[in-house]
């Protein structure tokens, strides 16, 4: 059996950590308990995990005394170890002083010596604290359980090479029975195996093994924008596509995450009216030194995070219809209730029914702020989800642990859901220059 020693970012995090470590043994040293007590009063989610953690440990102290340890239902055991003034003696000059991070570590160094070797692994989300541990020879690893490698994150796109006959058949029919190991609503590249120049493009059906062809753009393109790779192809498939109730847009600066899903939101509710109406929101995280209170009413101070919205609204209005008339102004879509911008400070608990919602810079959220947005879609409600893991300002998410990668990794394939990664930048040369060379 192993010995799981927690650190406190650990649980303010995931507050049930404590049950992923299957039927092994969690420590969490009492310093653990006294630091989570100081967050339990912030309104944000840290505070919220607080307090939950405080409720589920103080539920298992009915069950048993926690420094004897509780059984879980996992198999596991859960015990609180207390901290003792000599512990701290043992550990090198540098570490000795009183605060919290030195006790936690001192705590792992004195389970480590009565515990059986190569049995007790401190599990810790703060890497120098890691780089403390390894180096007096606690075996320190990082909390995993929701990572999602942005390496081996799903595309949502796929290549299979046929011969020149099945390409022509697709073209005919508009779809094709294959085989392969493709999930559902993934987009897929049909390519020549003799010509690769010639090839076609559709979208997967896993319950008929068919590719699919995709939804056409119209001549006059999307609110005036044409979709300009096969990427982007894939992604105004997913958007105008009313059955997908959740798409995932991920991809680097310019690729056109964000118009895409906008211009697409903007044709289903102001011209097919398929929903009342688009609601846009982003979380609120500052890239660098917050400015501070921004003075007037919530649209004043959501202005300036919601600017980038605005500027991608401002070039779809720039387009004119088919009877060269403009399309309608910012400030009308907003007078109609056609279009809302909304922070997501106040999400919780509402309900939202038959509205196009775009979250904007997905990446800022944790996975358990993603399970709370999305479950507020109601019915006929359809839910974007846009961002890029390697662009992350929040400082307790990265690119592998973040909501966005979360989502994407854990609802791929269903019958309702699509992804598509966006690698192609496509704002300018220089935005393309930029985000590959700096």
């Amino acid at each position: 059996m192993k010995n799981y020693i927690l650190d406190t970012n650990v649980l303010l995090h995931d507050p049930q950590a404590i049950f992923k470590f299957s039927d092994n043994t969690v420590i969490l040293p009492l310093t653990v308990i006294e630091e989570i007590d100081r967050f339990k009063k912030d309104q944000s989610e840290t505070g919220r995990n607080a307090r939950q953690i405080s409720r589920l440990i103080d539920g298992f102290r009915a069950q048993a005394k926690l420094i004897d340890g509780v059984t879980l239902e996992n198999g596991g055991l859960l015990k609180v170890a207390i901290y003792k003034q000599e512990f701290l003696q043992k550990l090198p000059p540098e570490l000795r002083n009183d605060q919290g991070d030195n006790r936690i570590l001192a705590v792992a160094q004195d389970l480590q010596e009565n515990l059986p070797q190569g049995t007790v692994f401190f599990i810790t989300k703060d890497i120098n604290l890691r780089i403390k541990a390894d180096t007096i020879g606690i075996h320190a690893d990082d909390y995993q359980s929701d990572k999602v490698p942005i390496e081996d994150l799903y595309t949502g796109t796929g290549e299979l090479f046929l011969p020149k006959e099945q390409i022509d058949q697709f073209y005919e029919t508009g779809s094709l029975v294959i085989e392969g190991d493709f999930f559902n609503n993934q987009g897929i590249t049909l390519i020549d195996d003799s010509n690769p120049s010639h090839s076609a493009i559709g979208r997967y059906d896993t319950a008929t093994k068919t590719v699919v062809g995709l939804i056409k753009v119209p001549k006059e393109g999307i609110w005036g924008i044409y979709p300009r790779n096969r990427e982007q192809q894939f992604a105004f498939d997913l958007l105008l596509d009313e059955s997908i109730q959740l798409v995932s847009l991920v991809g680097k600066a310019g690729t056109g995450k964000t118009l895409l899903a906008i211009a697409a939101g903007l044709v289903k509710t102001a011209d097919e009216s398929a929903y009342n109406r688009l609601l846009v929101s982003r979380p609120v995280y500052p890239m660098g030194r917050d400015l501070g209170f921004l003075p007037g009413d919530v649209e004043d101070k959501l202005a300036p995070w919601m600017q980038p919205i605005f500027d991608n609204v401002e070039l779809l209005l720039t387009s004119y219809d088919e009877g060269g008339n403009r399309k309608r102004g910012y400030r009308e879509l907003l007078d109609l209730g056609l279009m809302e911008i909304e922070p997501l400070t106040y999400i919780r608990g509402r309900s939202i029914p038959k509205q196009y919602m775009i979250v904007d810079e997905a990446q800022n959220l944790t996975p358990h702020e993603i399970k709370t947005i999305i479950t507020r879609a109601g019915e006929g409600t359809k839910i974007v989800l846009t961002g890029d893991p390697y662009q992350i300002d929040n400082p307790y998410v990265d690119s592998a642990s973040n909501g966005l990668s979360f989502s994407v990794e854990r609802l791929k394939g269903q019958d309702i859901t699509g992804h598509t990664t966006l690698s192609k930048g496509e704002r300018s040369l220089l935005a393309e220059l930029a985000a590959n060379l700096l």
